[in-house]
């Protein structure tokens, strides 16, 4: 039995005739025929029937009778027609079986005499669930009543002799009867035969042989027709399917079931008929009389049929949009390949592609290459990142075939490839993100094509290797796997049109066999363990006739999807081959011409078996539509159209895109996948659309990409209407791409990405694109609901919100209990204080980021938002820097969705962001509501709740209402009940969800920053030394009125937390042996945070700190009483306790110290009398008063805990702002929060602070308040909101002249006085012996305005003089010609940044070499230098080598210094090539002619070159001297010390030197330990990285590190704690690096025995294992403790188990941060050390020495204060003497 699903078109009839005779001739007796209601009946009634489509219907089914078949007609099918639904009305049941039976009889009488069989419903559980009745057993009802009632017509007034009518009812998987088989008792006498469609899972063993004998007992023998069978779960190879269905076939003959009939659809659907015929046979399956045999033959080609259906659309109802979802489970995704994105074309190993060599020779638009591309290579955090922000459900990328096999074969496995694609499978699954994994998307490593590429066969079994090691390897994590990316492209435009490479003709079919072979590889040896899937992308346009009724157009448009699509698809899908059309058309044209234009392989039968059914998923490639016409004039040119016989063109009403061929044509991907479902797929296996887009071109607006979303939103809703309305199983959408990449042919000039990638920045930033926001939203909502049902949200768990209540504490001593603090760790060394601390913070530990209202909403006045006094003070000019303002910011009032999309790549669990009081009361008071505010809030916090992230929220963030500060804002007690009446309003409408509430954050800028210092808004001055005071107190008044309402109103059913966020800064005492510096240290942290925390989690009052100074400061003011306010008692008891947790802001610290401050005016500041200083060591930031102190976090969190009774605390800010303006690549940052939140880790860990959260300040750059948009905080970028400041380079006389740009505002006027000291300089150079001397010339001495219109002759005869000097004394002077210091005459037209200045330095250079003889070649010293050592080193390895290792027989080699180089930014090729750059022009300078090849690396000869003006000033080796030094080496010694974080540094191009040759700026970790040198930091895993560098890049030579070692500047150090951690972590390094990494590490020298000279510094440093005293005549070396740890660990030689039993050398060491005090502590061995007698001690003679000077000075100090005494003892007598006389 056949089926046709069609609509009927008149014009299309002729063309079944062949096809129902075919059918006939292969034995189908039935021919089933959808008869679709509305076509009949357009409005539901009698009275509006179609003729035309009855005259149409009446003529098909004549045909078939014709043609000896006979129709099975099915009244209705699936859902209901929406024009029926508005018929229908709850509780009215008859109206759908009245409409149905009218409908039925109307059908009996116009069709009964041409139709035997009926079905009155198939698929029952469709309509029932469209019908309204919304109960299923209800439905099913009315459809029973509706069929019997039919039935009852039918043979009351209808029926034929042989007229029969039924139901169709599913039977499923597990042998379940659908609906159930109380349904079928109910309309059993209403069923002339059992009408069944069977859903057969291959996976499940049901016995239907034992159901259809039941189902024909229950129903009393009554005859089955299996009308349709639907496998699901099964494999795709042929055999199986075929065993399966012959076992069902077999089930129905062999046992008691009567059958009528079957639908054999299935099974020719795959198999040719003729195979079908014998498998029948074999089966011996022989239809009973009256069975109905079935045939998969269609009436129609499936193209045809296709076509047919759309045919008669109108325009508007082929573009209406469709409202509705996606099936459950839909795989939503996002796209890339590895040549787009990935870069690092030649890191790591990686093989050269064919793209990397086309790009290379200069085919690509603009020569642009991949090279670096998106840089994906490097990127593998951000990717995910902006994957989570995206939240889809796979996503697709491909693996380079080079970057696993370099050569493209097995033998050439590149491990770190591999740890690459490892690394981004697990960080995909990690963030819940399914891989889906092309093996093949056109990068084949051109070894491979270099052999011949595709169109030779042994690359078949090569992909067959590299495909096997990819599922072996990837495959337990890897579910989804294509083979190859549209191999039509690889055929058409690599083999065909050459516009790819690698741009040849004569395609191949070895693709074919490679997928196969790949395909049986993962079916036979990895799919039983991992359950995989494997496909194959195939792309194709949809091809609309140009005249639809034009029949040559049809079957030309038919043959361009066979030439596209079938071409590849049909081998696979169908049958092993190629299509039919395909093969016939070529036939036709080779006859039509000679010689032949086209020549098509053949399969062999063997080949077609293996190719056939190689597929689990049909994976679809599409971008737009073509229409085709049939070609007019045939040519015997070969082409693809030629050959084809179509001309593909383009309706000029379509949009077109940036990609010249890619035209926005959505209807036709709905009847692309129709046209799939029918030819390729139907129900047997899902079509995953996996690539779908368009690009905008590379000048448009990148971010507001409108264009691309309406792309987006039509072909998505065209998907969404094939899966709802024509039943194509679609189970994937996959958009392309995710962010931009190289696009071929087209470089970086079309833009495919949902995010931009800037490729004008080495950092390759990504920014989501509107277009992202969208697909964000559709994947969230699963496609276009016609009503976004609310989101799942996500409450905070009750312990994690409802803390104990915080005890009453007694008031605060002064100073503090808290002053242990100082106590514990004001002592503690700088290895104690700064060594890192590795732990993990608890599983429910918040971390978050933070934002506030003002600084990033924006729309200060949308939608009834009322003024705020930040928008009335703003708008004020020269209020703020750069009169910025906040009234856009952000934007994120509009911008939602933009900032949820970071959240959720950020994977916080929080957000804190603060409420706009005038946004939702826009008079500050609750009778006007603006709902506005409202939703917008809702919207955001039900956005969090649905991503797993809590709200916390902040009440009142500085911006309040204009209308109340009209009023007198925070000094008018009323804004006690008005802030409560707002905090109330905000509890009762988002409480249900914010279960963490913030009162005020950071009060104290209220008070102090707005009514003290002024600098905020109010800028109230009228008050000074009482205002901030007052405020205070109301503020504080109000936030417990806040807490009250919320304890007594809300918290029993919200269970929340509330409290307030109090910004502190720690202090430490100038000096810890003044008392009064640690007293004014507490004291500032009462006046900063105790003000506020000690009234609320203490005694309800201020400190007592507080309530003495500024008491007794109002009493030596004469003032009548104190100007802190006072509580009452009530108000105290009211005040106390108002807070569940303890928010912290922390930004910086201060060293501090007592000072007495002037009386008047009356302040808050001089209140606290003391003196802040910042330690000029401290990193700075943007903000002057906010250096970076990470320990003194640690120590505020332990000095809360002390004061405040150890609360649960979350630090609601912290962060540091950075002055750069467009900066992405924020190390410093980095910095900071890697070393605060090590510290926080430190205090829970190792203090045992209860710390709850972390939230850092701020989610994004911000609106900074006075500070306007030029301090950068944020984590993200926020584009377009900076100023440009239009600074150029800084000129020194200038910068240092301006206040506060240099340490305590020096400047370099006279500095060492040179300029009159010539003689003196001679004299100390000569002195010192010196051979050479470098110096710089000052351009504005020599030209004064950087020009040569005024030359000054005394500058230039200084000049003169030095150099003739110098050479006088045999000192060869060494000259910069510039050293920064620009003629500030040539900074005010530009600088550096007018390209009139190279020419001004031309003129200046060459005045030089004129004047003073300067060589015009500078920059080449250094390398002739290096260059003689070389070669003087071959010379003395050669001579020892020749004459004297014969007898001595022993080694010789040199020892090279080389730091180790990391990149600074590890994402960052630009940063990557640096720190190798580093490495190379460092330790490879040398080592290279050495110990490879006998001359430079590749890398330092072609930068130098590139540096050079001409011919390069690096020295050429001969090849003779090559040769000669050539392995010059018995072992490689190292010296080594520390590591650097490398960046790419571009100096001025005209500047040669070895620093700008190399081209790299250097950096170090802020939390890596510093020692006594500024360079060198404790960096030990750059010890075990070099050591393995040295390896890999010199064929592991036998290495002895000849230096290794660490300073200090502690004079008598002999506890040196911080060399023995040194030595220890790199000793066990270098173990590392012999053990893990097979390094021939031979000996480990230690630098140094001794403290000594160390050079430029002299013996300040000190390196040595022995103290030498430079005091003591004798010299005396005193053994330090690190001698003797270094001889335990020579002793044991390394580190022996502590398991396998006792050992010298195990005795207690150091770890981690449990150090030894820092106090001195003497050798136990004090024979060594010369003692004198003093005093009754037995001292050193160094000792003793200064002993004897304190008692000198004791002695001084006494003498002179007797004299005083004596002289005031003397002036008093006399007074006495002269009172007495009066």
């Amino acid at each position: 039995m056949a089926q046709s699903d069609y609509l009927c078109h008149q014009s299309s009839l002729p063309f079944l005739l062949p096809y129902f005779a075919e059918l006939r001739a292969n034995d189908v007796t039935h021919f089933k025929v959808f008869l679709p209601w509305t076509h009949i009946f357009p409005k539901m009634n009698a009275q509006t029937a179609n003729e035309t489509n009855i005259v149409c219907y009446r003529r098909l089914l004549a045909m078939l009778r014709a043609a000896d078949l006979k129709p099975v007609l099915i009244l209705h099918q699936k859902h209901l027609p929406k024009s029926l639904s508005a018929q229908l009305s709850l509780g009215q049941p008859a109206t759908f079986v009245d409409l149905f039976a009218e409908y039925a009889e109307f059908s009996f009488g116009l069709f009964g005499d041409l139709v035997d069989t009926w079905l009155t419903f198939s698929n029952l559980p469709e309509i029932a669930a469209s019908l309204p009745q919304g109960d299923p057993l209800a439905s099913l009802q009315v459809l029973a009543s509706a069929h019997e009632k039919v039935y009852t017509i039918y043979h009351e007034k209808y029926a034929s002799e042989d007229g029969k009518m039924s139901i169709s009812l599913d039977v499923h998987d597990d042998a379940v009867l659908v609906p159930s088989g109380s349904f079928l008792a109910s309309i059993l006498d209403s069923l002339d035969f059992l009408s069944l469609n069977l859903h057969y899972n291959c996976k499940k063993e049901a016995s239907f042989e034992q159901m259809l004998n039941e189902l024909q007992h229950a129903t009393n023998g009554l005859e089955i027709l299996l009308f349709h069978l639907d496998f699901h779960e099964c494999s795709s190879i042929q055999e199986n399917l075929l065993t399966r269905v012959a076992s069902i076939f077999s089930a129905i003959y062999e046992g008691q079931a009567q059958a009528i009939g079957y639908d054999v659809n299935f099974i020719l659907d795959n198999a040719p008929t003729q195979e079908a015929g014998s498998y029948k046979e074999n089966l011996a399956i022989h239809p009973k009389p009256d069975v109905v045999l079935t045939s998969a033959i269609s009436p129609f080609s499936s193209y045809q049929t296709t076509w047919e259906v759309f045919a008669n659309q109108s325009e508007s109802e082929r573009d209406a949009f469709l409202l509705g979802v996606f099936p459950s489970g839909f795989l939503w995704g996002t796209s890339t390949g590895s040549f787009h994105v990935e870069g690092g074309w030649a890191e790591d190993g990686k093989g050269e592609s064919i793209w990397d060599q086309y790009g290379h020779q200069g085919h690509v638009y603009k020569k642009q290459t991949a090279d670096v591309a998106s840089d994906s290579y490097h990127k593998i955090e951000y990717d995910v990142y902006l994957l989570r922000g995206l939240k889809p459900k796979i996503y697709k990328f491909s693996i380079s075939w080079p970057r696993i096999f370099s050569d493209g074969t097995k033998n050439s496995l590149n491990p770190q490839g591999v740890s690459y694609y490892n690394k981004l499978i697990d960080s995909l699954l990690d963030s819940n993100v399914e891989p889906m994994v092309t093996l093949f998307h056109w990068d084949l490593p051109q070894t491979l094509q270099d052999l011949g590429g595709w169109q030779n066969e042994s690359i078949i079994s090569a992909f067959v290797d590299y495909a096997s090691f990819c599922f072996g390897t990837f495959g337990d994590r890897v579910k989804f796997w294509i083979t190859f990316h549209e191999p039509w492209v690889i055929s058409y435009a690599g083999y065909g049109t050459g516009q790819h490479p690698p741009g040849i003709v004569d395609p191949g079919m070895a693709s074919y066999q490679a997928h196969a072979q790949a395909w049986h590889v993962y079916d036979t040896q990895y799919r039983p363990k991992q359950h995989g899937k494997v496909g194959i992308l195939l792309n194709s346009d949809w091809a609309e006739p140009k005249a639809p009724g034009n029949v040559e157009d049809v079957k030309a448009a038919e043959r361009y999807l066979h030439f596209m699509l079938g071409w590849f698809a049909h081998p696979i899908f169908v049958n092993g081959d190629y299509p039919n059309i395909l093969k016939s058309q070529i036939e036709h044209m080779n006859q039509q011409c000679s010689p032949q234009i086209a020549k098509l392989p053949m399969f062999t039968e063997e080949e077609k078996r293996m190719v056939n059914g190689t597929a689990d998923f049909f994976g679809l490639s599409h971008y737009t539509s073509r229409l085709i016409s049939a070609s007019a004039n045939h040519s015997c040119i070969p082409s693809f159209e030629n050959i084809g016989g179509f001309s593909p063109q383009v309706d000029p009403s379509w949009p077109q895109t940036a990609a010249p061929w890619i035209y926005v044509v959505p209807w036709g991907l709905r009847r692309l996948l129709l046209f799939v479902s029918k030819e390729y797929t139907a129900t047997r296996i899902p079509i995953y659309i996996a690539e779908n887009g368009a690009p905008v071109d590379d000048g448009s607006d990148f971010i507001n990409d409108t264009m691309r979303m309406d792309y987006y939103r039509l072909y998505i809703n065209e998907a969404l209407k094939a899966v709802k309305l024509d039943a194509v199983d679609v189970q994937s959408y996959i958009a392309r791409a995710l962010i931009d990449g190289f696009e071929g042919a087209a470089g970086y000039s079309q833009r495919f990405g949902l995010h931009h990638v800037n490729f004008e920045d080495a950092n390759r930033q990504r920014t989501p694109k509107e277009s992202a926001y969208f697909f964000s939203t559709v994947i969230e909502n699963n496609g276009f609901p016609a009503m976004v049902t609310s989101k799942n949200l996500q409450l905070l768990k009750k312990d994690a919100s409802m803390p104990p209540r915080l005890p009453s504490l007694p008031a605060s001593e002064v100073p503090s209990k808290a002053k242990v603090v100082w106590e514990k760790f004001s002592k503690q060394s700088d290895l104690e204080r700064d060594m890192y601390f590795y732990d993990t913070f608890p599983e429910d530990f918040l971390w978050g980021v933070s934002t506030s209202a003002y600084q990033i909403e924006g729309g200060w006045d949308a939608d009834g938002k009322g003024p705020s006094i930040w928008d009335t003070f703003t708008h004020i000019p020269g209020n703020i820097k750069n009169n910025d303002t906040g009234d856009i910011a952000c934007d994120s009032y509009n911008k939602a969705d933009a900032d949820l999309y970071l959240l959720r790549a950020l994977r916080v669990n929080s957000y804190r962001f603060s409420l706009s009081w005038p946004r939702i009361f826009p008079d500050g008071r609750n009778h006007s509501i603006n709902t506005y505010g409202v939703d917008y809030y809702n919207q955001l916090i039900d956005g969090l709740l649905a991503q797993n992230i809590i709200p916390m929220v902040t009440l009142y963030h500085w911006d309040l209402p204009q209308a109340l500060q009209d009023i007198g804002g925070w000094l008018n007690p009323e804004l006690v009940e008005l802030f409560d009446s707002y905090a109330d309003f905000c509890f009762q409408t988002f409480g249900d969800r914010v279960k963490f509430w913030v009162t005020f954050n950071e009060p104290i800028a209220i008070s102090s920053l707005s009514y003290d210092l002024a600098v905020f808004p109010p800028n109230f001055k009228d008050d000074p030394g009482y205002a901030p005071y007052k405020v205070t107190h109301i503020i504080l008044k109000a936030h417990a009125r806040a807490y009250h309402t919320y304890d007594r109103k809300y918290r029993a059913n919200q269970k929340g937390v509330v409290s307030l966020s109090l910004n502190m800064d720690w202090v430490e005492p100038k000096t810890l042996n003044d008392p009064r510096n640690i007293e004014a240290a507490d004291r500032f942290l009462q006046f900063m945070g105790g003000w506020f925390a000690h009234p609320i989690f203490k005694n309800g009052d201020y400190p007592d700190a507080m309530k003495w100074k500024v008491g007794n400061r109002s009493e030596l003011q004469k003032l009548p009483s104190s100007r802190l306010p006072v509580f009452t008692e009530e108000e105290r008891q009211y005040i106390r306790g108002t807070a569940d947790v303890f928010c912290l802001n922390y930004y910086t610290a201060k060293i501090i110290k007592h000072k007495t401050t002037k009386l008047r005016p009356y302040s808050y500041q001089d209140d606290q009398e003391s003196l802040l200083e910042t330690d000029p060591s401290w990193p700075t930031s943007a903000m002057d008063n906010m250096r970076a102190v990470p320990w003194g976090l640690r120590r505020l969190l332990n000095w809360i805990k002390e004061e405040y009774g150890n609360p649960p605390i979350y630090i609601t800010e912290n962060g540091v702002g950075l002055k750069s303006k467009s900066e992405v690549d924020d190390t410093s940052r980095i910095f900071f929060y890697k070393t605060h939140i090590d510290e926080i880790l430190k205090a829970y860990k190792l203090d045992g602070v209860n710390l709850k959260g972390y939230v850092a300040w701020s989610f994004m750059d911000t609106f900074e308040w006075a500070n306007g948009y030029e301090p950068r905080f944020g984590l993200h970028q926020i584009e377009g909101a900076w100023r440009e400041d239009g600074k150029g380079l800084s000129i020194w006389d200038q910068f240092a002249h301006t206040p506060l740009k240099i340490n305590n505002d020096e400047n370099g006027d006279i500095a060492c006085d040179s300029y009159h000291k010539m003689e003196a300089d001679l004299a100390i150079l000569k002195d010192i012996k010196v051979t050479h001397y470098r110096f710089s010339i000052s351009w504005p001495r020599i030209l004064p305005d950087g020009t040569t219109k005024h030359i000054n002759e005394a500058g230039l005869n200084y000049y003169e003089k030095l150099v003739d000097g110098l050479l006088a004394a045999n000192i060869q002077p060494q000259v910069t010609i510039y050293h920064w210091d620009l003629p500030q005459a040539l900074q005010e037209v530009g600088g550096w940044e007018n390209e009139t200045i190279i020419h001004r330095f031309k003129d200046y250079a060459e005045l030089l070499f004129q004047r003073l003889g300067i060589s015009a070649r500078p920059g080449r010293a250094p390398y002739i230098v290096g260059h003689n050592l070389i070669k003087a080193h071959a010379e003395v390895w050669h001579l020892y080598n020749e004459t004297y290792r014969p007898k001595q027989r022993g080694l010789i080699s040199l020892s090279i210094s080389s730091e180790w180089a990391e990149p600074k930014n590890p994402y960052k090729q630009e940063d990557i090539d640096a720190a190798r750059r580093y490495v190379q022009f460092y330790i490879g300078w040398f080592a290279h002619p050495i110990f490879k090849n006998g001359d430079y690396s590749e890398v330092m000869k072609r930068r130098i070159q590139e540096k050079s003006q001409g011919q390069s000033r690096l020295p050429e080796f001969t090849e003779s001297e090559k040769q000669r030094i050539k392995g010059t080496y018995d072992f490689f010694g190292l010296n080594h010390y520390t590591t650097i974080l490398a960046s790419n540094l571009n100096y001025p191009a005209f500047l040669t030197s070895y620093d700008a040759d190399r081209g790299v700026a250097s950096i170090t970790d802020r939390s890596w330990l510093g020692s006594g040198s500024f360079w060198l930091k404790v960096t030990p895993f750059g010890f075990r990285k070099l050591l393995k560098w040295i390896k890999e890049e010199y064929n592991n030579p036998s290495i002895y590190v000849t230096e290794n070692g660490i300073s200090e500047r502690v004079d008598e150090g002999f506890n040196d704690t911080w060399r023995i951690h040194y030595l220890k972590s790199y000793i066990n390094e270098a173990l590392k690096a012999i053990v893990l990494h097979g390094v021939d590490l031979r000996g480990y020298t230690v630098w140094s025995l001794m403290d000594n000279f160390e050079w430029a510094v002299g013996f300040a440093e000190r390196f040595g294992l022995y103290y030498t005293n430079y005091t003591d005549p004798n010299l005396s070396r005193i053994p330090k403790e690190s001698s003797k740890y270094y001889s335990s660990i020579i002793r044991c030689n390394g580190f022996p188990d502590p398991a396998t039993g006792p050992h010298l050398c195990l005795e207690p060491q150091l770890e981690g941060t449990s150090l030894p005090p820092s106090t001195t502590t003497w050798p136990t061995d004090n024979s060594a050390i010369e003692k004198v007698q003093f005093l009754g001690l037995d001292l050193t003679s160094t000792r003793a020495e200064t002993a004897l000077y304190a008692l000198f000075a004791l002695l001084l100090l006494a003498l002179v204060g007797i004299a005083i005494f004596s002289y005031a003892y003397k002036k008093s007598t006399k007074n006495i003497h002269k009172k007495s006389k009066m």
